[in-house]
Formats: C-alpha cells, structure tokens, sequence
C-alpha cells in the first residue's frame, strides 16, 4: 500500500475533500475545504479529479515519509518551501507545481506564506474511508478522514497507486492569495432585525479578524450592530459563509464546519466565489463587506468558473533548471544608485 507516514503533522493537517453534500437536513455538517479554489488546482497539477480528497494545512505543512511507492504532489493556496531529502540530498522546491517523491524520501513543507490555509494533493487521491459519501474529516463530529481527527504524528495516510509516467506540471501563473480585503455579500435572510443605522455600520465599517477564528467561523472585532428587537430568531438553517451577529452585536462569519442551524439573526451571508479568499484569513486582518445582488453573486461565480477553466487549461510541463522569472526583476530594484564610468585615481 502506498501510503504518506506522517512525522510532524503541522497546527492543524485535515483530509478534506469538496465536503459531505446533502445532509445538513439531520444535522451533519458539510464540512470539506476552506480554499476550493486551491483544491480544484492542486488535483489539477498531479493530474486528479477535482473532488479528490487532499490534505489541508493550517499556518504550516507536515512532514512525512512516501512509504510502497513514489508519489507525485503539489502545493497550492499558499507560498511555502517544500524540502525534499533522498539518498543524503535535499532539494527545495515551491508550491504551484508537480513533485516527483521517491519511495523513502522525506518532505518537509514549511510556514505558509499569503494565505492561512493550504491544500496539498497526492496523485491518485486519498483513500481513507467514505463516510457520507465524503472523505473530509467532521472535526467536531469527530468522524471521516483518520478518525475524525486532525493527522497526528505517525499515521499513515493511504494513497490510491497512480501512474506517474506523465510529466510534472505547474502552473506558471499562480492566483494571488492577497485578495482586496473586501468580501461581497448578499444581505439577509434576516437582515430586517437590524437598525438602519446598523446595516449602515456592518457595509461602511472594517471588520478584523479576531483570535477565535476556526473553520467553524470567524469572530470580528469591530463596531458593535443594533437590533430593532433582539439577536434571538427561531433557529433556522445556516449557509456557509452566512454571518451571524449574537447579542453582543460583533459578526461571527461562518466557514466549512459551521453548524447546521442557529438561532441568532443573520445580517448577510458571503457570496461563493468569496468564500475561497475567507477561508484564507489569518487572525489579524482587517476585512470590508460589499452589497451586491443575488444576479452580480451568480455573475461572480461564473466569471470565477471561467477562470478556474483558464488557469487549468494554462498548465504546463514543468521545467527543470534555472529560470528568468520576469515579474521577480521587474519587482527588483536593480540599480541602486548611480556610478561613474570614469577611472578615478
């Protein structure tokens, strides 16, 4: 069996996949990755279908031995060195392309850098048991993926053999993971029990994220919102990306773990094509929120299909050896002062 022995785990390492669809009705959450967009990207690079479970990392990556096999990954959402150590030699490479792993080598990927999360996909998928018709890991509930649990040092993550006979590929121009620090909602559904006043203050004010910040949700620091009545409603389903304010009048947006019902009123919810850039998020950064209507929420989420085609489609095999990267000169400064031709004595 072809399998990753995991060594460090990393804060928090998940098997994720696109989530477990249907089942919110009894109460079961939908679970899956933060950043879909990297998910569909690095199951792209190693050649997967783009639901294949992969491994999500929080802050910093694992370390693990490539234990029956040779395995080919791929690093994205993030910016992050990947060392490679076989036979007493250790290359470095970065995220955004195919790695060939030789059976019994060594990977260590470090501190994340742009994002707060990133996946990692293993040619051929991961195999742990379907539970639901889904592989991510319910946290909370503690069921899918190793045990319900984050990895821990150790385990042995089963990988479906693959054919690596193709070539690595990358992708030469990744998205950024900085995104505008503006989220675009659709108000509502219960966007009526707040004040005039307070919708005013949630679309015209910043909004940071504070340290109780999960893939259940995320608490916001910021000016308090009022209420015509009261924070409490009769508990009624919630959406991803739905934000919900309790009494004390401070927005909680809620990510992939979020529970199934709630019964605080929910001034707006973030739009899909959104929600990559939120599960990205680290504690600290100062967010905005947009209005826009359910047809520009449908627009952003086919020109982000669209986009997703693009980049899939711009995939290329990798080169080996050196490289001129022209954005990196152009972001250089070259020349830093001025100096004379002239012999001087």
């Amino acid at each position: 069996m072809t399998a990753l022995r995991i060594l460090q785990p990393g804060p928090q390492t998940s098997v994720q996949d696109r989530g477990r669809i249907g089942f919110q009705a009894f109460g079961v959450p939908v679970c899956g990755v933060l950043d879909a967009v990297a998910l569909r990207l690095a199951n792209a690079l190693v050649g997967n279908p783009a639901t294949a479970a992969a491994l999500e990392m929080r802050l910093s990556g694992p370390s693990f031995i490539a234990e029956g096999g040779a395995v080919r990954i791929a690093l994205a959402g993030a910016t992050a060195r990947i060392d490679v150590s076989h036979d007493g030699e250790t290359r470095a490479f970065p995220g955004w392309r195919a790695i060939e792993v030789p059976e019994g080598a060594s990977v260590r990927i470090g501190a994340l850098g742009g994002s707060g999360c990133a996946i990692l996909a293993i040619a051929g998928g991961i195999m742990t048991p379907l539970v639901m018709g889904s592989r991510s890991t319910d946290l909370k509930g503690r069921f899918g993926g190793i045990e319900g649990r984050a990895l821990a040092a150790g385990d042995e993550v089963p990988i479906d053999a693959s054919d690596l006979s193709g070539p690595c590929l990358e992708l030469p121009r990744p998205p950024a993971s900085v995104f505008s620090a503006t989220l675009r909602v659709v108000m509502g559904p219960q966007a009526e029990a707040f004040t005039e006043a307070g919708r005013e203050t949630f679309l015209s004010s910043p909004y940071r994220v504070s340290r109780e910040a999960d893939r259940m949700g995320m608490r916001l620091e910021g000016p308090a919102l009022g209420f015509v009545k009261s924070a409490d409603i009769v508990s009624d389903g919630i959406a991803t990306g739905s934000i919900q304010v309790p009494g004390s009048g401070l927005p909680i947006m809620l990510l992939a773990d979020h529970q199934t019902i709630g019964g605080y009123a929910k001034i707006a919810t973030v739009i899909s094509a959104d929600l990559p850039a939120a599960g990205r998020l680290l504690p600290g950064a100062e967010i905005r929120f947009a209005a826009v209507s359910v047809a520009e929420a449908e627009q952003a989420r086919r020109e982000l299909e669209s986009e997703m085609a693009r980049l899939i489609a711009s995939l290329v095999p990798v080169r080996e050896g050196a490289r001129v990267d022209m954005d990196a000169l152009w972001r250089a400064n070259l020349v830093s002062g001025v100096v004379s031709a002239l012999e001087t004595e």
